[in-house]
């Protein structure tokens, strides 16, 4: 990439160059002084969230995955710099994420400054991201894990069964596996298949990565990892994954000894002060918290990015499910994103960002038509975080050209749908319950029966219809992709993807609206991310939900706390997390009875 290109990049910077605290970058010691070398240390903490959840004011705000990509643009091509160092603070960084933000440090490379990373103890997401880099650097003292790839599934049936309750689920394609969890107490060969391929090709982009990176074989690299499953610092030095161990106060005097002059050290040379709250006069406090955000002010040429990221549902989009869990995309929400965008004439493109597996088939064909709309007026690209999958996909078959990160998983082209069945459950708790009927198919939404097998045929047709739109939308828009080899609910790795067709290009959200600005022929575009946060009262309503507007009437039942508490102990805030998240998916059944979505519960590590 050449130097005016890595400049594009950076004039986007959401926080801006003219932005730059006047004392940060006026000092003496500049890359080119010759008697010191400044270097830009930017800090990583916790997960980087893809676009802000509500106004500044309520904490401080969350750097995004973007905006740290375009500060180590800005670093790669601002002459104050020599280096950067990356600091990792207990970062827990996706896959994906580390491939956007290694293509970035590799961009600083490319301009000829160093890179460093420093961390106190090392794991699989550390060592990744650190493969991208000059130097890796861990703390005097601190330890190294990379045991390899380990992942589990959980099934939930005879749980189920033990609590009287039976998951009718049907799935139209062998390979979509959304059901197994609740059904099954062993995976399918089909479902068993598709996930041992997605894993190998998943374990074979983080070795290529680290070999690369590292410089190492593939022999060397298998015996790195036979002695850095658990290793202290000098053992991974000793094989080739850490560079250094030095202790944070002796930080500077390495860095100097590599440069050969004293290091000065600028953190996070580009901030800004975000907005705050007037809290001199309750009434405009007030007034402030009450207002809704109002849109971003656009007065030039813009790309927008509208995001799909969570569970998709009917209605409006939500941060979190009824115990803190992930987000869910409404398609109602989307949609009035959709006509905001349309409205505005200085947005010139859209980049869809997805990160979601999928939910209401109902809300994916509205969002997919959305899409379609967006497209009489505006280019639409679209770009994936760590998975489009199942109704993610089907949103996506919508845009006109689509990026995927090597590890992005997508696909799973398939439909599932069912309801629980209770009875044996309401036996347990000796409820009684009494059923009526009107109408000729009123009986199917029973919750203590289970379906006949007429009736089960009857959901089954309506499944495939699904299907068959679903399928209908993929090659309206993917004409190139062979359905026979990627369809019936297969997953596949980014890497893989591309080569099937069912993406175009590698690369992350800042290739995708790079690219899009040069193809309008934009420089130095602005970037507007859609939906809006929500406001103060909206976020209230959503925490507290009706329990604002009748106290005492929709608490949770007694002892959901701790039940809750007692799961987060059992299985660990990354599994309980994952299996709430799943449940929350499948819930939508309550709702409708077909769905595209993909199983939650598989771990990672």
């Amino acid at each position: 990439m050449s130097k005016d290109q890595t400049r594009c990049r950076s004039l986007r910077r959401g926080l801006g160059l003219a932005a730059m605290m006047g004392g940060v970058l006026g000092a003496p010691a500049l890359a080119g002084s010759g008697d010191s070398v400044a270097v830009a240390v930017i800090e990583i903490e916790g997960t980087p969230v893809e676009r802000q959840a509500g106004p500044a004011w309520l904490g401080d705000a969350t750097d995004t995955l973007l905006e740290y990509v375009e500060t180590f643009d800005t670093v790669a091509i601002d002459d104050e710099f020599g280096g950067l160092v990356v600091r990792l603070k207990d970062a827990s960084l996706r896959s994906s994420q580390i491939e956007e933000l290694g293509a970035a440090l590799s961009r600083v490379r490319a301009e000829g400054k160093k890179v460093h990373v420093f961390a106190e103890n090392y794991g699989t997401q550390e060592l990744l991201l650190g493969a991208y880099a000059d130097e890796v650097i861990i703390q005097s003292g601190g330890g190294v894990s990379f045991p390899g790839l380990h992942m589990e599934e959980m099934f939930l049936a005879d749980t189920l069964a033990w609590a009287g309750v039976k998951a009718e689920l049907i799935q139209v394609g062998d390979y979509k596996g959304a059901n197994e969890q609740m059904t099954r107490s062993e995976p399918s060969p089909a479902w068993n298949e598709n996930i041992e391929g997605l894993l190998d090709s998943m374990y074979g982009g983080l070795r290529s990565i680290l070999m690369e990176g590292r410089g190492l074989s593939g022999p060397e690299l298998d015996e790195a990892m036979q002695v850095a499953w658990w290793a202290d610092a000098s053992q991974a030095i000793e094989v080739g994954l850490v560079d250094a161990e030095v202790d944070l106060p002796q930080l500077a005097a390495h860095l100097s000894e590599g440069y050969g002059a004293d290091v000065e050290w600028v953190s996070d040379p580009y901030s800004i002060a975000h907005d705050s709250m007037d809290a001199s006069n309750p009434f405009v406090m007030l007034q402030q918290l009450m207002a809704p955000p109002g849109p971003k002010r656009i007065s030039g040429p813009t790309i927008a990015v509208l995001h799909v990221d969570g569970t998709i549902v009917d209605g409006d989009s939500t941060s979190g499910g009824p115990f803190g869990g992930a987000a869910s995309v409404g398609s109602r929400t989307f949609r009035n994103a959709v006509e905001a965008i349309r409205r505005e004439p200085n947005i010139k493109g859209v980049v869809v960002r997805i990160d979601s597996p999928g939910g209401s088939a109902t809300a994916s064909e509205v969002m997919w038509q959305g899409v379609q709309r967006l497209k009489e007026k505006k280019p639409v690209w679209v770009s994936v975080g760590s998975m489009a999958a199942s109704g993610g996909y089907y949103v996506l078959s919508a845009g006109d050209v689509v990026y995927v990160n090597p590890s992005s998983i997508v696909g799973s082209i398939g439909v599932v749908g069912g309801k629980f069945t209770m009875g044996g459950l309401y036996g347990k708790l000796k409820m009684h319950v009494v059923e009526r009927s009107r109408g000729p198919r009123a009986g199917m939404s029973s919750s203590v029966a289970s379906w006949s097998d007429a009736e089960v045929e009857l959901v089954r047709d309506r499944m495939k219809e699904t299907y068959d739109l679903f399928a209908g939308r993929v090659r309206a828009g993917r004409p190139d992709v062979d359905l026979d080899r990627v369809g019936a609910g297969r997953l596949f790795a980014g890497r893989d993807a591309v080569g099937l067709k069912m993406a175009d290009r590698l690369g992350g959200l800042d290739d995708a609206v790079n690219d899009l600005a040069a193809d309008l022929g934009l420089t130095g575009v602005e970037i507007a991310h859609y939906p809006a946060p929500p406001s103060f009262e909206e976020m209230l309503e959503e925490l507290f939900g009706s329990f604002m507007a009748a106290p005492g009437v929709a608490r949770l039942p007694a002892g959901a706390g701790e039940l809750e508490a007692t799961l987060r102990v059992a299985l660990g805030e990354r599994r309980f997390a994952a299996v709430r998240d799943a449940l929350q998916g499948l819930m939508l059944l309550r709702d409708e009875q077909v769905l595209l979505t993909l199983p939650r519960a598989v771990f990672f590590r």
